[in-house]
């Protein structure tokens, strides 16, 4: 469940911006003809490309930073500066899945206010939000989400502002995410290490439970009776 083999780098930055009613984030909507998360709202980001590669002297880890950067730029018309962005997580598509990526996910604080351009293309829409305001969007039903967008969301709620936000984020060691797909009381579910379920893949099976369960209107995360060997990727 954890091999990324044939997995292909990516990465994604989330950018955020402080303002009096507290810290917001930039989601860019995909134009909903797109195959791969058509019509939801996405962080800016995309797949390594060999220039990236090159330009960090085949240091991938210092590559997805570019490549988030010019992803970023490409989709939102915003370049964030590599050195300031935070490492918040790693997240493989499971094995099953026939297009599989390994992700880098960054947080940028931007250090001015510009102006976002989009593509038009992959990109149809976009939209300055409090982060707060995503997620109630999102469990509403309005904001449609991949689990990883959700749940980075979710994880950076517990800050009111960008400087507190990259010194919490600084201290913790970036989970590394190996999903598996399944259902849970005829629910589309994603288990993560520590679920009950997570090595058969059985969303049914008694016992504690580390998931995204899709509900009627969007993703909920829950996290129960887990060990502490696995901790919550949402903290309070």
């Amino acid at each position: 469940m954890t091999d990324v083999s044939k997995a292909r780098p990516a990465s994604t930055v989330v950018l955020l911006r402080d303002t009096d009613n507290g810290m917001e984030t930039l989601m860019l909507k995909r134009n909903k003809a797109l195959m791969f998360a058509g019509g939801l709202w996405v962080f800016p980001g995309g797949a390594l490309e060999e220039a990236d590669i090159e330009a960090a002297d085949g240091d991938i880890s210092k590559a997805a930073r570019i490549a988030a950067a010019r992803e970023a730029e490409e989709e939102c018309g915003l370049r964030p500066d590599t050195k300031n962005m935070i490492h918040l997580s790693h997240w493989t598509t499971p094995i099953a899945e026939p297009k599989r990526f390994e992700t880098w996910i960054y947080a940028a604080p931007l250090a001015e206010d510009a102006d976002v351009a989009i593509d038009g293309s992959e990109i149809h829409d976009f939209a300055w939000i409090l982060v707060k305001d995503a997620v109630a969007q999102h469990e509403a039903g309005d904001f449609g989400m991949l689990p990883p967008t959700y749940i980075t969301l979710l994880s950076l709620l517990r800050y009111a502002t960008t400087p507190e936000m990259t010194a919490g984020e600084s201290e913790i060691p970036p989970p590394y995410v190996f999903p598996v797909f399944t259902k849970a009381d005829g629910k589309m579910a994603v288990l993560f290490q520590g679920d009950a379920g997570y090595e058969t893949g059985d969303g049914g099976m008694a016992g504690p439970q580390h998931r995204a369960i899709m509900q009627e209107k969007g993703w909920e995360y829950v996290y129960h009776d887990v060990g502490e060997h696995y901790p919550p990727f949402v903290r309070p």
